[in-house]
């Protein structure tokens, strides 16, 4: 019995389209709009898939001769997939990452190792990114960043490189918190290999490694354009940290503003330093924010935060052809629902929609300043239910924090 015997049909028939020649992210996107499943696709005749803007007759052509390959391929990336033991994740999954649907022509698939959590410890993402021959400062301000930022709840998002990177994922773990690295090849492929076990610590229960590229798709230098759009699609924000002038660390923070509408943040390094070149390039003209500290980064994020916890930061944020297309449909349903925009000056109480462990913890800060430890004794929560409840409560500023205590905002 094959493996896509056994799975869901339509799983199975995206897996299938998404090997058809000639056929990425755009053009699937375009020709399940025009046919409705991946299953339609798969059956149309080619007088109808040339009709889909982009397609012609000459790719038409070539789409209806290569879906026997199609199917083949899809039938080995299953099995493949069963044996490396990657899930493949569909924009219509739950566990799809809900940010990065609110790009323009997102990945229909993602390949993943691990799991992504979009509504429990993965709803505030940011990413950092940096030079892969980073200086010791860079090091340093990578693991007090990522360290902070995932110790608050945040998960730290970055590409599985050498340097930067590589600094990000381990602070994060050894903060206790999560870590998505995006690689630039198949996940059959551990590169660099030198981070085997780093990757293997970051599946095993501490986040995901996640690629949308087939699995035997080797490294090349041409795949990491398309990987540092996923990283900046998952993700809230973009710091960078110590990028050099031609860092790819500037194609990310490039397509994070002009692409994805998301916050840039950098961090200023010594000016002499060719380390920091394309940092302070990017700082000078405008294209990031400067932040000297993770708190920072928190303040800058509140308002792309906020609407990520109410539902509408696709509508805020995402493109505006996808509210467009959302208004032409007449049904009214956005990427994320419009009718969930925190006003500006609520009639209700900040405290009316709080969850139920937020609750809690506002409860037992009510009389005095309490660590975190302190707080997860007291309320018997979860340890990371915790961290990302006290990072809600500051992004609302309901609570601050007081050293390493936390305390209820007047």
């Amino acid at each position: 019995m094959s493996v896509a015997s056994v799975m869901d049909p339509e799983r199975v028939d995206l897996l299938k389209v998404s090997h058809l020649p000639g056929v990425g992210p755009v053009l699937l996107d375009r020709l399940l709009g025009a046919m409705g499943t991946p299953g339609a696709v798969l059956e149309a005749s080619s007088e109808r898939l040339r009709a889909v803007p982009g397609i012609g007759p000459e790719r038409a052509g070539k789409i209806v001769a290569g879906r026997e390959a199609a199917a083949r391929m899809a039938e080995k990336e299953l099995e493949l997939a069963l044996q490396l033991g990657v899930r493949i994740v569909t924009k219509f999954d739950a566990e799809y990452p809900h940010l990065l649907a609110s790009i323009p022509s997102p990945p229909m698939l993602l390949y993943v190792r691990g799991r992504i959590e979009p509504l429990a410890g993965d709803r505030f993402p940011v990413a950092i990114v940096g030079s892969r021959q980073c200086t010791q400062y860079g090091r340093e301000q990578a693991e007090r960043f990522a360290g902070h930022l995932a110790s608050s709840g945040i998960t730290i998002v970055s590409g599985g490189a050498r340097g930067i990177d590589a600094v990000a994922h381990r602070a994060a773990m050894r903060a206790g918190g999560r870590t998505i690295a995006v690689l630039g090849c198949g996940l059959q492929h551990i590169y660099p290999q030198e981070h085997a076990e780093l990757f293997e610590a970051i599946a095993s229960g501490r986040g995901a490694i996640v690629s949308e590229l087939p699995l035997t798709t080797a490294p090349s230098a041409e795949n990491f354009p398309a990987r540092n759009r996923i990283i900046s699609g998952i993700s809230l924000g973009t710091l960078v940290i110590e990028a050099g002038k031609h860092s790819g660390s500037l194609i990310t923070a490039k397509i994070a503003t002009e692409e994805h509408g998301r916050e840039v943040f950098a961090v200023p390094g010594r000016v002499d330093s060719t380390a920091s070149e394309g940092t302070l390039e990017l700082l000078k003209g405008g294209g990031a924010a400067m932040v000297t500290a993770p708190a920072d980064v928190l303040e800058l994020l509140d308002g792309p935060a906020r609407h990520a916890e109410a539902g509408s930061f696709g509508a805020r944020f995402g493109p505006a052809a996808d509210v467009k297309r959302a208004a032409e449909t007449g049904d009214g349903q956005l990427p994320f629902s419009s009718g969930n925009v925190l006003p500006a000056a609520p009639a209700t109480p900040r405290t009316a929609t709080l969850s139920e462990s937020q609750r809690q913890l506002v409860t037992a800060l009510t009389a005095t300043a309490l660590s975190a430890d302190e707080l997860i004794r007291e309320t018997k929560l979860e340890p990371a239910q915790v961290r990302a409840d006290l990072t809600i409560l500051e992004l609302r500023r309901l609570v601050v924090r007081s050293g390493t205590r936390f305390v209820r905002a007047e």
